[in-house]
């Protein structure tokens, strides 16, 4: 979920809210528990975000920073929110 222009929630409540919703859409099944807020998310110049390259960062895979991506520094924001939450 990405939070629109000047809107502001506590990380809290974010995660509460995320946790219903993903509950509500998908069912219990889904074990949905813990979100982590970023500034931004690593995508390539044509938008499309690159969610393997997060698997790969959250399971603390090795992985390699593609070519066609927009900001590479994204990524070291995103490892150090995750390794800050564990």
């Amino acid at each position: 979920m990405v939070l629109k222009n000047g809107v502001t929630i506590s990380e809290a409540d974010l995660q509460t809210q995320l946790v219903v919703e993903v509950r509500k859409q998908i069912g219990p099944v889904a074990d949905f528990k813990t979100a982590i807020v970023v500034e931004r998310l690593p995508k390539t110049r044509s938008g499309k975000i690159l969610r393997k390259l997060m698997r790969q960062i959250a399971d603390g895979e090795a992985y390699s920073i593609p070519s066609t991506i927009e900001d590479p520094d994204c990524l070291a924001e995103i490892e150090a929110a995750m390794k800050a939450r564990l």
